[in-house]
């Protein structure tokens, strides 16, 4: 496999399928049944998911919202999206656990480093919810803060386009796909990747980013076999 230990970010609004909110139980299935058939093959996998299906922060405060509160509300909205994601896990015979930035003992276990690590050699796959615990950073920041506390070897960002393009490819035809391209001509040329306080701690770490259609079946596990799927941000 290309990669042993990788962080998978997977947006909140990626859980509603079909829906216009919430949590699609058949999307949820079948993300279940691409992380299993890696962790068959002896990836070591941690995920972080958004909360945006349910509520986000930033929309909150546009309409009148303490911003602080309406992100600790986005907060545990991720750790909703982590227990659905943890039960259709165990489900599928998935062995998980669900770590969190913000304490919520009964229902997650309080995000430590060590613990990560061990649970991820055990073969478990653990799912980080509650973001960075902090106020004015995206769920990109926690998946890229967590994933270089854990050494994952790349940052696997799941979305609903096949890469990154030199435009939106939903709104311009013309727009064409990069298969690598580095941190300096993402900045320069004003793509968006992730917010840039998350891009910006990546590149300083040397952590690769792939970003991949993570809704067509097989594409995560080709991905890990090395094939050209999805588009490459390194150094």
């Amino acid at each position: 496999m290309k990669y042993n230990r990788i962080l998978l970010k997977l947006s909140g609004e990626a859980l509603m399928g079909e829906r216009q909110y919430g949590i699609d139980p058949k999307r949820l299935a079948e993300y279940a049944e691409e992380i299993k058939e890696v962790t068959d093959l002896g990836v070591e996998v941690a995920v972080v998911i958004g909360g945006g299906n349910i509520f986000r922060g930033v929309a909150g405060a546009s309409n009148g919202m303490d911003r602080v509160q309406g992100d600790h509300m986005g907060m545990l909205a991720t750790v909703i999206n982590g227990l659905a994601l943890q039960s259709a896990l165990e489900d599928a015979g998935v062995p998980t656990r669900l770590q969190t930035a913000i304490k919520i003992n009964e229902v997650a276990e309080p995000f430590i480093r060590r613990k990560a690590m061990r649970h991820l050699e055990k073969g478990r796959v653990v799912i980080f919810g509650g973001g960075t615990g902090n106020p004015y950073f995206t769920t990109d920041s926690a998946a890229v803060l967590r994933a270089i506390e854990i050494e994952a070897d790349v940052i696997l960002k799941g979305t609903r386009v096949d890469g990154i393009y030199t435009a939106d490819p939903e709104k311009d035809a013309t727009a064409t796909k990069f298969d690598f391209i580095t941190f300096e001509d993402v900045l320069r040329k004003g793509l968006k990747v992730m917010d840039t306080t998350a891009f910006t701690l990546s590149q300083e770490n040397e952590l690769p980013i792939i970003v991949f259609d993570m809704n067509t079946h097989g594409n995560l596990i080709k991905l890990l076999k090395g094939e050209n799927i999805g588009t490459k941000v390194q150094l």
